[in-house]
Order: C-alpha cells, then structure tokens, then sequence
C-alpha cells in the first residue's frame, strides 16, 4: 500500500485499502498474478459499488521455473517472515546447484468498474539474486534483488528510486498512459 500511495497520490487519488475498509481479502484461485489481481478487484468492486485496483505480485526466480511466483506472500508463511521466505528460495537454488540466479518481480494491477468493465496493467523489472540479503528498506524480497543495470538491492536502494524503476511503477505507467 505505501508504494501504491507514494505512485497514486501525487496524481490526485486518495489510495484507500481493503484493510482500511474492513474488506475480507479473498482467497486467491487464479494461477497467474493477473488473475489474482482482477479477482480482487472485482471483490472489493462489489463490496464497495466503488472502482476498484488490486494488485498480484511476486518474485519469478529462472532457475525454480518461475516460483516462488503467485505464492511468493505464501512462502513466508504466517505470520509473513520474508526472510524465511528468502532462505527458502536460496536453499532450493542450492539444491539443485543453480548457477543461474536471475529473477524478476512481477506486478499485475486489476482494475474494475462498478459497470464489469475490468483492465489488466503488468509490469516487470528483471534482475539477479544475491545472498546474504542487503539492505533495511523496502518489503518482501527487495533484500535480495538487484535489478539489471544496478548495483544496489532494492532493500538498499533509495525508496523513490524503486519507485522510479519498480515492476508496479511499470505497471502505474502502463495504467495511466491508458487512463489518465
């Protein structure tokens, strides 16, 4: 939610959550990070009677076929421990002797209308994993990726750099050149 705030309210939009608003968050049965998007959107759209953005979002290591994926929230567990998550997703790397450490976030906005009209904004950011994790800043595995043309992880990085670069600041871009 804070880096949808820091993206959407210097445009003028007041960001509400679903938390804020006492929705029950859905269970997520899609098998692609856009169509858990949308199935929260339409969720909180029907809920509200207002439009309604959701966001699906992961980490897709090339060496794990692309996992930890859509269950990148989930491989942290309850309560969400991301830096187990993280030892997780370098123990499988290690077991099956990957060399190969590249990665990309992925985000998918699922945007839709109290009228059923519904659009789908993803974006990526690809990058490489590094072990131990560096870095305070950021949430999830941002400790652990640099993104291509970096030096620093995102758990290191200045917040609005991220911002600037991020899979979901792709993914804002994509929806307001189609929106705004």
């Amino acid at each position: 939610m804070a880096e949808l705030k820091d993206l959407f309210e210097p445009l003028g939009f007041t960001v509400v959550s679903a938390l804020e608003l006492n929705l029950a968050e859905p269970e997520e049965t899609e098998s692609t990070f856009a169509g858990n998007a949308l199935l929260k959107a339409r969720a909180a759209m029907l809920a509200t009677g207002s439009p309604a953005l959701s966001d699906d979002s992961g980490l897709a290591v090339t060496a794990l076929g692309g996992a930890p994926g859509i269950y990148s929230a989930r491989w942290a567990g309850e309560p969400r421990d991301f830096y187990r998550a993280m030892e997780k997703v370098e123990e499988e790397l290690k077991e099956i002797g990957a060399t190969d450490r590249s990665a990309k976030f992925v985000c998918a906005l699922g945007l839709v209308w109290p009228d059923g009209h519904e659009e789908v904004f993803e974006g990526e950011v690809h990058g490489q994993l590094v072990w131990p994790p560096r870095g305070e800043r950021g949430f999830g595995y941002d400790p652990v990726f640099i993104a291509d043309g970096e030096t620093l992880t995102f758990g290191e990085m200045d917040p609005a750099r991220k911002h600037y670069m991020s899979h979901r600041a792709v993914a804002v871009a994509k929806l307001k050149a189609a929106l705004l």
